[in-house]
């Protein structure tokens, strides 16, 4: 057998694939397990999107290779949603289309880390993004956040964490995990502490820009002096069921787009031709099942938080986008089960699939060891079911 590389072995397994796995194979057993665990829409895929794929296999026109960045129609819609939406003026030439929107962060940090080199993320954070950092021998630098700060990190905080040796700022908003929204004012300073330190650039995700239930969706892009140091990454698997289409992309100086460009070329070269003609009609077409999509999350989140106010010692903010709860559960580290303790996140989460048979996420592959992360992307049935579950499991726990 072949010994794995370095490079390799300072990756950890996903945590969320990891919970999703152990729930199918429960399954399997012919147990009942409702899964909470990935961040996937249960809605199918809009009929006009299916419908401009069908075409596109029909017309006989995307059966080759497409182009490394992708097709230009494609990457002149992206910037046209982007100025529609987002007020943000960019070129084709400054888009990069990728196999989801996890590629077009990989692709940034390999093209540009170096060993040595520092990333600043907000904890709790998605998973892959310290990971992808240590895939470079760059070093992730955390900045700890709580429940009671809404998981938002302060200007105070960030500019405490820039060094000669930071490269990037990377973090969501919404969030996955926690849920939580950046405001205007809020990035304003954040803005405020970047344009001190002109060296750090910003890697801003933005995957669940359509599932905010605060308002419009801001971006630190649209403030002047950032708009040359962020690198905006979005796709479609969340706004628009899209998961299974595998369609990302980046808006950034020229320079980025170049280098993430060459790499990709190496890699994976361009995305799929029928996935993206498929896109253009997601961006420019109807968006009232986008817009459907979030007033049902928004009714699932409602439901969600009101059953748990009802389990005892849960402490939970009030997430405003993304589909996720993302709740303190630390009160239970120490209690065990009959002799079997629960020490920490990872055991609970254990508990709470083996016992109520819910699969959900340990906080700790989020950086945040204290919570667990439950999905609501799910029928309010389940939901119902589900938290029911975890009350009743808790509640055994002495």
């Amino acid at each position: 057998m072949l010994p794995t590389s370095d490079t390799l072995n300072r990756v950890s397994e996903s945590a969320t694939i990891k919970m999703a796995q152990l729930s199918r194979e429960l399954a399997a057993k012919g147990i009942n397990v409702i899964s909470l665990s990935l961040g996937e829409p249960d809605f199918q895929t809009p009929a006009h999107i299916k419908e401009a794929a069908k075409k596109a296999i029909d017309s006989g026109k995307y059966d080759s290779y497409s182009p490394i960045a992708g097709y230009l129609d494609l990457r002149q819609a992206i910037c046209e949603k982007l100025k529609r939406d987002n007020n943000l003026e960019y070129k084709p030439e400054n888009i990069v289309v990728s196999t989801g929107a996890k590629q077009s962060l990989a692709n940034i940090f390999i093209s540009f880390l170096n060993e040595g080199d520092e990333v600043i993320i907000p904890a709790p954070y998605w998973v892959s993004y310290p990971e992808q950092v240590k895939l470079c021998n760059a070093t992730p630098v955390y900045i700890s956040t709580t429940v009671d700060s809404e998981f938002k990190i302060t200007a105070a905080q960030l500019e405490q964490a820039i060094t000669p040796k930071t490269k990037f700022l990377v973090y969501s908003s919404p969030s996955n995990p926690t849920g939580s929204v950046y405001t205007r004012e809020e990035l304003q300073s954040f803005v405020e502490v970047l344009e001190r330190h002109p060296h750090v650039y910003v890697i801003s995700d933005e995957i669940y820009e359509h599932i905010n239930y605060a308002g419009k969706h801001v971006s630190i892009a649209e403030f002047p002096s950032m708009k040359d140091r962020t690198i905006v990454v979005n796709g479609q698997a969340k706004g628009y069921a899209m998961t299974g289409w595998r369609i990302g992309y980046m808006a950034a100086p020229v320079f980025v787009a170049k280098a993430c460009d060459k790499l990709q070329g190496q890699i994976t070269s361009g995305t799929n031709s029928v996935a993206q003609q498929a896109t253009i009609t997601a961006l420019l077409g109807d968006q009232q099942p986008t817009y459907d999509m979030r007033e049902a999350f928004r009714k699932r989140r409602d439901l969600v938080l009101g059953m748990l106010k009802d389990i005892p010692n849960v402490k939970c903010n009030i997430p405003t986008g993304a589909f996720y709860v993302f709740p303190d559960v630390s009160a239970y580290f120490g209690k065990d089960f009959n002799g079997s303790p629960i020490k920490d996140a990872d055991d609970l989460a254990l508990y709470l699939l083996h016992e109520g048979h819910v699969a959900a996420v340990s906080g700790n592959g989020f950086g945040a060891p204290e919570c667990i992360r439950f999905s609501y992307a799910a029928s309010e049935e389940n939901l119902k079911e589900a938290f029911t579950r975890v009350k009743n499991a808790l509640a055994k726990l002495a």
